[in-house]
């Protein structure tokens, strides 16, 4: 399935990690009436991806958040 701008993303119950371990977050909490600009990584916390690919959106936070972005999210498996 390919998401593109303007699609809603389907309800679902993922984790995300906290500062007391693991917790479950829905979809509809991070995506619900927001702008998100959501990204991907194919291999969380493997060298190529921590030091390529994440940084640049950290990188680059502030010029998406004036085109409308209310939050970005990484999606990693």
């Amino acid at each position: 399935m390919t998401i593109q701008v303007g699609d809603t993303i389907p309800s679902a119950t993922l984790n995300i990690m906290t500062a007391d371990g693991p917790s479950a977050i829905t979809t509809d909490d991070i995506f619900k009436g927001k702008t998100v600009a959501l990204f991907g990584l194919p291999g969380a916390f493997t060298p190529t991806c921590s030091a390529q690919h994440l940084p640049g959106f950290v990188a680059n936070a502030d010029a998406l958040k004036p085109k409308g972005a209310d939050s970005i999210v990484c999606l990693a498996v």
